[in-house]
């Protein structure tokens, strides 16, 4: 009995050792974690000639086909040095569990010729440039299991970076500084105000998804209360070469508004529908972006009865890429690299049956991103000398070529020619060629 007694304390001993070992290990671990940021940023900015501008009037007067394209509207002959972007942002890690991003962003600060600001330029009233808050969100990782929580202004699915290796056509284009991706440049919201869940299927990150419920916004505050709604899902196969990702999201715009005629309310919202692929390597990467975009009540038509309609047209877009490196140093990094891209967009998908109408008088898009009746075609290419680590310069050739997507001696049903409907059915193709120097450095990481 006794014996079986000093069993049992050594045993209790024992447990008692090894319990204390692992509350200290587990208070060491805690104790181990540092709250700690990062600063960072980027920039990135040109030298610029306009070698030729898109014309349609008489007496080769510049006018506005490309919307909030970088150089609509800039004289032909035009040079200047110009910052596009410049970011700040400042990462920082909580806990182990809760992190919080912060950035300012000053971009988009191009004034015409007529010094009209571009809509969306970030230009103060005396045409100053001037940053604002593009991200302040919060990570909750692990929310649930390979879940993380994010709530704030923050990248959109489209956008999104998920720190599980690239997975987004902006991140596998690797050349935002030479242009937007296609569907950026129609502004498709790339950050908003909102909540996401970012998720993988594996514990490798290889098959993932992003959702998210947000303002529609972007940097201005809410009026209204109707939201958008995004996500994809995306896969990496073969070693992550080939990545795949799809894409949706859906927004009410208008909804149930009165407007004069028999038509009834205006129901106005739009969805994209979006697919990317792209083999991704070292040395070599093509890519691949189509995207469809319906317009529900987009196009207002005022009739021959003088009432006011609204018509459904449909955008599609298409953007093939490569780059890769012609170069390296003796590090193993790229010395000089190449870029080529060639995007096809026709907003037109529809336009033909709207204008044919019979009581087809006028017609007019409601945004600047989708004015349903010019086609382009955009083009660039270039060299990327990398002398050292994040530090790049790239002589590019960046052109934008504009054509209506109906006949400028075209009628409709009625006999109403398609060029007194909307001025841009002319006809006429027009080009904006612009020859740059682009600067590129990242400091901080």
């Amino acid at each position: 009995m006794k014996r079986t007694i000093t069993k049992l304390g050594i045993y209790c001993s024992l447990l008692l050792s090894m319990s204390g070992t692992a509350m200290a290990q587990a208070t060491d671990t805690v104790e181990e974690f540092k709250p700690s940021g990062k600063l960072w940023g980027y920039a990135f900015g040109d030298y610029a000639y306009k070698g030729s501008s898109d014309n349609i009037g008489q007496n080769n007067a510049a006018v506005y086909r490309g919307g909030l394209n970088q150089y609509t509207g800039m004289p032909v002959s035009t040079s200047l040095f110009q910052f596009r972007r410049v970011y700040l942002g400042y990462n920082y890690d909580i806990s182990k569990r809760f992190s919080a991003e912060f950035l300012l962003a000053a971009e988009d600060n191009f004034n015409n010729g007529s010094l009209i600001r571009q809509a969306g330029g970030d230009l103060t009233v005396d045409g100053k440039f001037t940053p604002y808050v593009k991200l302040a969100n919060i990570r909750w990782k692990n929310f649930w299991r390979n879940t993380d929580l994010v709530i704030g202004s923050q990248s959109t699915p489209s956008f999104a970076k998920t720190g599980r290796n690239d997975q987004t056509s902006e991140e596998i284009w690797a050349y935002r500084s030479v242009e937007r991706t296609i569907t950026d440049i129609r502004r498709t919201l790339s950050f908003d105000m909102g909540a996401s869940l970012q998720g993988w299927f594996d514990h490798d990150g290889k098959f993932g998804y992003d959702v998210m419920v947000s303002n529609g916004t972007g940097p201005r505050p809410e009026i209204d209360q109707y939201r958008l709604f995004s996500g994809d899902v995306y896969a990496k196969f073969l070693d992550r070469r080939l990545i795949i990702n799809i894409y949706q999201d859906y927004q009410r715009l208008n909804w149930g508004v009165g407007v004069g005629g028999h038509n009834g309310p205006w129901y106005h919202d739009r969805n994209m529908t979006k697919v990317f692929a792209a083999w991704n390597t070292r040395l070599l990467t093509v890519g691949a972006e189509v995207f469809m975009n319906t317009l529900m009540g987009d196009t207002r038509v005022i009739g021959f009865d003088n009432n006011v309609y609204y018509r459904t047209t449909k955008a599609m877009g298409m953007s093939f890429f490569v780059r890769g490196r012609i170069l390296s140093n003796p590090q193993g990094n790229q010395l000089l690299g190449f870029f080529a891209r060639y995007d096809n967009y026709d907003p037109t998908g529809n336009l033909s049956n709207v204008a044919g109408e019979a009581n087809s008088r006028s017609y007019l898009g409601m945004g600047d991103t989708y004015e349903p009746t010019t086609k382009e075609q955009f083009v660039t290419f270039g060299l990327d000398f990398t002398p050292f680590k994040n530090i790049h310069f790239m002589p590019n050739v960046w052109m934008n070529s504009y054509n209506s997507g109906l006949a400028a001696d075209g009628v409709n049903k009625y006999g109403t020619p398609y060029a007194a409907m909307n001025s841009n059915v002319s006809g006429v193709k027009g080009t904006d060629a612009v020859y740059r120097l682009t600067f590129y450095y990242v400091y901080g990481k």
